[in-house]
């Protein structure tokens, strides 16, 4: 008998501890996390994370994939992983109150709180930690070392002395001038002293750079004065610092380190430079000394070669001032001048554009950069409140006014991409004014370019929210252009290599490829859409898009709305579905190819890819690794009952981590090998099971017009068949593919936070909206009322309490509801276009 009362008193307190879950209100928004910034390791050994919160202190958690263990630290982000899997090195910011205080207080950027930087070495505990940091780099393909960026020093106001002997001032001033002369003569590469780097960064000493022969300019003027960059070695600890530099970059496998320096404002004999470091033997070269602006910083992958814009010529009181491409490759004493606006090529009236980026080709041949129109200088013979203010408007105009105005400074720092020929050293121009977008081909080494413009077809955009294209193929030796199509309502892209030039119409609704002579049509023998239909805006459908191309061009595959189909550019061979017996057509599973490699361009026929599966009448979810062969294909892997998203793969181990969530568990990152035995490494928001939360499910109805409907329904924890509840819809076009996101309680501008309003007692409904062209209201009020009228007969709701909520277009529809229905008691339109005339074009 004791047990049984003691069984039943258990019971009764379980009970009342449900019955007693709280409510979520508004004081719970800022602890709230989600999963940040991620990286594992490229031996997936390790992962870093961060823990966020909505607004206070994050965790930056350092977790080891193989035993669990971890290491948080307090604020830390912008983490790296070495590439030796050695160490991780990140950012800790200012806490939230500092920073906030500093705020309120229009405390100056020098003068609020700064970072810091933090470096771990994987598997222990130790966080060596250096202060006031505003910027880290290291190798994207190397290791060994990290280079950080030191803030200015706070000015330290001098306390007041007795005057100092007139004879000893002058010996100073002696002693200054000759160490400038040092300076300009000598070359000094030090290594540091061992010892701890304290604030005064005792126990080390710096190094300076010689002057490059013959490059001075005229009339250099003072930058913004440099910092300390401190280069570390990761695995001894040794530092080198350099003195007022306001770059720095790594080439791609870490050999190089290039630096930009200025003046010493209190040294007139100084000078600004660009130097580049020997990370082997310490040694640095002097590119260019002296100038106003260096900047669009480039070098290649082994650090050999590398390119820049610099503006030296200009006075202080000069209207104009031109930029110039600097170039440097082993073996050069210094850097020299490539290309300026006299160089062979350059077009008449054009300039370097100081806004445009380098880059090299993969080989190295061709030089990318930006080319821009002379910009008519300002008259000076003026004042300020004699300038005439007036703007000028024609019918005619590709924009309205309006959008003129708005574009005025992205249109002033427009650039127009053009190359240097490095073998055969002249300059050639591609984009132009007429056809303003170029997309390179074979990563900048195919032979032909595509061209894209809409160039005097701009005013329909006004009213069609998009414009025609018309398609060139770019001569990259010449420069000249060969049209390919006219009038395209699609997309265009060139292959991998280049060698073909493909688009989708979306009016014709096939994809069609140019070899350089002919077009064809390469997909009209494919017998499944490949356009989205279902597609409900007053526009020709877009297609499900591009998988990829594989290995020399070979084949392409795309997608259709379940399945991926192989297309010859040739035409000779008919389309082929991959997925074979695995379509997911019956089943409606869409697979979709995820890359894992940023560096991958193509895939080859024998690789093991990685894709996402979705069911569309389930909502479930998976990921799964695909691999095909002439008659079959095979698809590895689980789908449940959730949403995953973000998978990473580790660069040398097939480790993987992504995020998995659902309505009632938040998104945590989970790690897994080749898709098998999963762990969760985090485990965000424990406070949760504190609140009443809900449940969320898919509900199924018919419409007004007979049409078969779907949506969500979101119920409270504690729901109870018994009660009744109001009830609030909520829609924003198709919503239902979301039924396991998870939506963490926030303040939102003008949306409805579900998890709120569920956590409340509400029951919140979203239903799927399908239009038809040219009557959204009534394609509105067909599925939403309907699908509202067809809960309401359900005895746990409360038909009396009924109210709509919609955001931006969802708003539109709320407007539009009210004064086609009075179910509802309440109504919110959240950012509506209430007058769709004014905001036509």
């Amino acid at each position: 008998m004791k047990k049984i009362l003691f069984s039943l008193l258990l019971s009764g307190i379980t009970l009342f501890t449900f019955s007693q879950k709280k409510v979520l209100d508004h004081s719970v928004y800022d602890s709230w996390q989600s999963i940040g910034e991620r990286a594992v390791s490229n031996d997936g050994n390790w992962v870093v994370y961060s823990v966020n919160v909505q607004e206070g202190d994050n965790e930056l958690i350092i977790q080891s994939t193989k035993t669990g263990s971890k290491t948080s630290i307090h604020r830390g982000y912008n983490a790296t992983i070495s590439e030796d899997n050695k160490f991780a090195i990140f950012r800790i910011r200012p806490f939230f109150k500092d920073i906030r205080d500093a705020k309120i207080k229009k405390k100056k950027p020098e003068d609020s709180p700064k970072d810091s930087l933090a470096i771990v070495r994987l598997g222990t505990e130790e966080v060596l930690k250096f202060p006031a940091v505003k910027a880290y780099k290291t190798a994207q393909k190397g290791f060994g070392w990290v280079a950080y960026h030191l803030e200015k020093k706070p000015v330290v106001e001098k306390p007041k002395t007795t005057p100092v002997d007139p004879s000893k001032k002058i010996i100073d001033n002696l002693k200054v001038s000759i160490d400038s002369l040092i300076q300009l003569v000598n070359q000094q590469t030090v290594i540091p002293k061992k010892g701890k780097r304290d604030e005064d960064n005792e126990g080390y000493e710096f190094t300076n750079f010689s002057d490059a022969e013959g490059d001075e300019p005229v009339g250099a003027a003072a930058a913004n004065e440099g910092t300390d960059l401190v280069l570390r070695n990761l695995e001894t600890g040794k530092e080198i610092i350099y003195k007022f530099v306001s770059e720095f970059y790594f080439n791609k496998n870490g050999q190089k380190l290039l630096i930009e320096t200025t003046k010493n404002s209190k040294d007139s004999a100084s000078f600004a430079a660009v130097s580049l470091i020997d990370l082997k033997t310490q040694k640095a070269e002097t590119l260019s000394r002296s100038g106003n602006d260096f900047k669009n910083f480039v070098l290649n992958d082994d650090g050999t070669k590398l390119a820049y814009l610099a503006e030296r010529d200009a006075k202080p009181k000069d209207l104009q001032k031109f930029y110039k491409v600097w170039f440097f490759k082993s073996g050069m004493d210094s850097a020299q001048l490539l290309a300026d606006k006299n160089s062979v090529g350059m077009k008449l009236g054009m300039v370097i554009s100081e806004n445009g980026n380098l880059s090299f080709s993969k080989n190295e041949s061709r030089l990318f950069f930006g080319t821009a129109p002379l910009q008519a200088t300002k008259d000076t013979t003026l004042i300020e409140m004699d300038f005439s203010k007036l703007d000028i408007w024609h019918y005619k105009d590709d924009y309205l006014q309006t959008v003129q105005l708005f574009n005025l400074q992205n249109e002033l720092r427009r650039s127009y991409l053009a190359y240097y020929d490095l073998t055969n050293k002249y300059v050639v121009q591609l984009a132009t004014r007429e056809i303003p977008q170029v997309i390179q081909a074979n990563e900048g080494d195919a032979n032909v370019f595509v061209g894209i413009t809409d160039f005097g077809k701009r005013i329909e955009g006004q009213w069609l929210g998009g414009t025609r294209k018309d398609i060139y193929a770019i001569n990259v030796k010449d420069g000249s252009a060969k049209l390919v199509t006219k009038n395209l309502q699609g997309q265009a892209t060139p292959s991998s290599t280049g060698k073909y030039i493909l688009w989708y119409d979306r009016v014709a609704k096939n994809y069609f490829a140019w070899d350089g002579d002919s077009t064809r049509n390469i997909s009209k023998k494919v017998n499944k859409p490949l356009w989205d239909v279902e597609y409900d805006m007053p526009d020709e459908p877009p297609s499900y898009g591009i998988m990829s191309w594989s290995d020399s061009d070979a084949d392409v595959y795309v997608y259709d709305r379940y399945d991926i189909w192989k297309l010859d550019p040739t035409g000779k061979n008919n389309p082929l579905n991959v997925l074979f017996k695995n379509s997911g057509r019956v089943n409606k599973i869409s697979t979709r190819y995820i890359s894992t490699d940023p560096e991958k361009r193509a895939i080859k026929f024998e690789d093991e890819l990685l894709v996402r599966r979705f069911n569309e009448v389930t909502k479930e979810a998976g990921f799964a690794f695909f691999k095909w062969n002439n008659t079959n294909s095979t698809l590895t892997g689980k789908m449940e009952n959730k949403l995953l998203s973000n998978p990473q793969k580790a660069k040398d181990a097939n480790v993987y981590i992504y995020l998995k969530e659902s309505f009632k568990e938040p998104g945590d990152i989970h790690v897994s090998v080749n898709l098998q035995n999963e762990s969760k490494l985090s485990a965000i928001n424990p406070q949760q099971k504190e609140y009443n939360w809900g449940s969320a499910e898919l509900v199924y109805w018919t419409t007004f017009t007979g049409k078969k409907a779907k949506g969500i329904l979101y119920k409270p924890e504690d729901f109870d068949a018994n009660k009744k509840y109001p009830m609030i819809a909520y829609f924003y076009e198709d919503l239902s593919d979301g039924l396991n996101r998870y939506i963490a309680p926030a303040p939102i501008r003008s949306a409805m936070n579900i998890s709120f309003f569920v956590s409340r007692g509400y029951l919140v409904f979203l239903p799927d909206i399908k239009y038809t062209t040219g009557y959204p209201a009534k394609g509105a009020y067909d599925y939403i009322v309907s699908g509202t009228q067809a809960l309401a007969k359900n005895k746990w709701v409360d038909s009396k309490n009924l109210a709509i909520q919609g955001h931006s277009w969802g708003g539109i529809q709320v407007a539009q509801l009210v004064t086609m229905t009075n179910i509802y008691k309440a109504a919110w339109s959240g950012a509506p276009v209430a007058n769709m005339t004014s905001a036509y074009g």
